[in-house]
């Protein structure tokens, strides 16, 4: 009696057809409408098979090894399970659909017949599998992939202009909608980052601009003043004098700040935030006696390792903001002291009352709270200098309102080791 055929297993071994043109292909990228140039492609050409032609392809190539693997053991098989047959000795005669026949040779045809079934079945079924299992992986892969075809698309579309487009992917919470909320954050940061620069050129060219005005108003009044005397050319130059001097401290200041924003510290030194204290007060001594500035200091040892020059403007900016913001006949109080492995400076002031909400926005440049820029001697940049070099320096620096008015700033520094 026969025995049954076993059927091969799923088994793979190349790729069949795959549809055309469903291949991720990279495309040239398409410029923005407003016509700035488009973001993406980083100058590389076409992409040619794409992510998803490599997934499908390693996916099939996976199949077909399992497939040519089960398709193996199932050949081998056929003869074990034979072989554990009992087994008569050689010459036994046995009938076989009426026909008498050596039990060795029957077994011996059995295992042959079973061999080549295995080998038609899965000769057969083996392409089929083959091709089934990567369309099935094209379609799924695809949908997986889709995701990144939106980030892809978003990326090509970016342009200054369009900093507030966000993708806020549907669908699961996987790692391709991380990756999509990580770029819509850096999305984020690049429109501030873009806003800050935006008005950043904005007030600086107010401020530039405000100082030539009046010199060249000056100068065009004096001008046309026919009766002008040696005393109006003397008052005219002291106006332009003053201008250029406020023009010279706004550009100082710039520079100051993006040297201190582009490098790090080139050379550290230790230094004694207490010893600074001193010469931040005496630089403001004139302004202090002026409004009538109470003073408190409480300079304790805090040692830090800097760049001495970058530190003392510091904690002169500081008091000279708290100097100048401040009320006429208020308050100042300067403090150093060790807090763990910190070393801080707070400086606390008078002044007008200022909203929580806007405390941050005092760090970014041209911002001197609800004074207009015109009204002061100072050019807003004092506290944004602050920030950088305290950045730079891998410290922070902190401020909150005081209650009834006045702004309180805290600067922590890595305690020198």
């Amino acid at each position: 009696m026969r025995r049954p055929e076993p059927v091969a297993e799923h088994a793979p071994a190349r790729v069949g057809a795959v549809p055309r043109g469903s291949a991720v292909r990279g495309a040239p990228p398409v410029p923005p409408p407003d016509g700035s140039p488009p973001v993406g492609g980083g100058g590389r050409g076409p992409v040619r098979g794409g992510l998803r032609l490599r997934l499908t392809l390693l996916s099939t190539a996976l199949l077909s090894l399992v497939g040519a693997l089960m398709l193996a053991l199932a050949y081998l098989l056929v003869g074990r399970v034979v072989a554990a047959l009992p087994r008569f000795p050689p010459g036994t005669p046995v009938q076989i659909d009426g026909r008498i026949t050596d039990a060795a040779a029957f077994s011996d045809q059995v295992v042959r017949q079973g061999r080549e079934t295995v080998l038609l079945v899965g000769s057969i079924a083996f392409p089929l599998l083959v091709v089934a299992g990567a369309m099935v992986s094209w379609v799924l892969i695809g949908r997986t992939l889709r995701p990144l075809s939106v980030l892809t698309s978003a990326a090509r579309g970016l342009s200054e202009a369009s900093l507030d487009r966000r993708i806020q992917l549907p669908g699961p919470r996987d790692e391709v909608a991380e990756l999509a909320d990580t770029f819509d954050d850096m999305l984020g940061r690049l429109q501030a980052a873009f806003d800050a620069e935006r008005r950043f050129v904005a007030n600086a060219s107010h401020e530039l601009r405000t100082p030539l005005s009046v010199i060249r108003t000056e100068v065009d009044v004096t001008l046309a003043d026919p009766h002008v005397d040696a005393e109006d050319l003397r008052r005219m130059a002291d106006v332009v004098r003053e201008a250029t001097d406020r023009a010279d401290r706004l550009l100082t200041s710039l520079l100051f700040l993006a040297r201190t924003q582009g490098s790090g510290i080139s050379e550290r030194r230790d230094v004694d935030l207490a010893a600074l204290v001193e010469p931040a007060l005496r630089a403001v001594a004139g302004e202090r006696a002026e409004r009538r500035v109470t003073v408190a200091v409480d300079a304790r040892p805090a040692p830090v390792s800097g760049d001495p020059a970058l530190l003392e403007r510091v904690v002169g900016n500081l008091v000279e903001n708290a100097v100048r913001h401040n009320v006429v006949g208020g308050e100042l109080a300067v403090s150093t002291a060790v807090e763990g492995d910190r070393a801080v400076v707070r400086v606390r002031s008078g002044g007008a009352e200022i909203d929580p909400a806007t405390v941050s926005q005092l760090f970014e440049p041209f911002r001197q709270g609800d004074r207009a820029r015109t009204g002061h001697r100072g050019s807003g940049l004092g506290l944004s200098i602050v920030r950088a070099v305290v950045a730079a320096h891998d410290g922070t620096v902190t401020a909150a309102p005081v209650p009834g008015g006045g702004l309180a700033v805290r600067v922590e520094l890595p305690v020198r080791g």
